[in-house]
């Protein structure tokens, strides 16, 4: 069903409480026909938890919050949470997977889809041109 999904799909979507009774984590195999949905993440198994995983560079360390203020609000929407992560003064990373069955669930490409939906230029850093 979900694997025809488009980003814009997945965006409009909702996640759905991670305490429904149904909800399990889902295999590699479907993650990977589910990642290039939600471009710049990648899946990352880290001892046997899948993950969804993106990076960036902000300008500074108050732009890394700002941005963290940006994804906490549709974290909030959704009732789902992704772990943020501020190293150095400028490196932002967001790991996105669903704790309550640790692994991965349509709720995490949701999540990372609207995630993808935000402006951020006016945080990142441009790129330097060789």
């Amino acid at each position: 069903m979900f694997f025809t999904a488009t980003a814009k799909d997945l965006s409009a979507k909702k996640c759905v409480p991670c305490n429904t009774k149904d909800l399990r984590a889902m295999t590699e195999e479907t993650a990977s026909k589910l990642i290039p949905k939600v471009d710049g993440w990648n899946l990352a198994n880290e001892g046997g938890t899948l993950k969804l995983k993106r990076s960036w560079k902000v300008k500074s360390f108050t732009k890394g919050l700002e941005m963290f203020q940006l994804i906490s609000d549709i974290a909030e929407a959704e009732g789902h949470h992704p772990d943020l992560h501020l190293v150095g003064w400028n490196n932002v990373t967001v790991e996105i997977w669903t704790h309550a069955v640790g692994g991965l669930t349509e709720n995490d490409f949701i999540l990372a889809a609207k995630i993808n939906t935000l402006d951020l230029h006016h945080l990142l850093r441009k790129k330097v041109s060789a």
